[in-house]
């Protein structure tokens, strides 16, 4: 089987989207498998529906594939439109984050110009926090590590703790924790 033309592509992405619009409607798997079937005798709706579930058995007139092959096509074409759906996005953050990235560089080179001729001090902490900014949009920072011990730096134990006692550890680690 070569890869389908245009139109089928286009009613593959059409069978996909409605699979995610019934699977979020909350229809069950089999159901969607009928709905979706290319077969008039195992569609729910009686119809042929383009590019449908077991298209290639119903065009050699075969019979229609088992419910589980179909409630199988099914979780399998809800995964795919999701995982494209996915790569989507990540390419839309992916170009969003090199225009935010290109952005903090002209405001960087605006204030660095002003920090370094007119030694101003507060272009020179504008240039830092664009620098900050810059680091976390782009992930340049080191990852803080955080370790705990106990005494003599030893491990921490825990196996005979009371509430006090964990809420005293938590709020080492976590100032916020209060």
């Amino acid at each position: 089987m070569g890869r389908p033309d245009k139109a089928a592509r286009a009613a593959i992405a059409r069978r996909r989207s409605d699979a995610i619009d019934l699977r979020l409607a909350g229809v069950d798997w089999l159901t969607i498998a009928r709905k979706l079937a290319a077969d008039p005798t195992a569609n729910s709706d009686g119809i042929a529906y383009p590019q449908g579930y077991g298209i290639e058995r119903y065009r050699k007139n075969q019979d229609p594939p088992t419910d589980e092959a179909l409630i199988h096509a099914a979780c399998r074409d809800v995964r795919t439109a999701l995982a494209d759906r996915r790569a989507e996005l990540n390419d839309d953050v992916d170009e969003l984050r090199e225009l935010e990235a290109d952005r903090l560089d002209r405001l960087f080179f605006v204030a660095y110009k002003k920090a370094v001729r007119d030694q101003d001090l507060a272009a020179i902490d504008r240039t830092l926090r664009i620098m900050e900014r810059r680091a976390r949009l782009l992930g340049l920072d080191m990852p803080v590590r955080t370790e705990l011990s106990g005494p003599d730096g030893g491990p921490v134990q825990i196996e005979n703790v009371t509430a006090d006692e964990l809420d005293a550890l938590i709020a080492l680690t976590d100032p916020d924790a209060e």
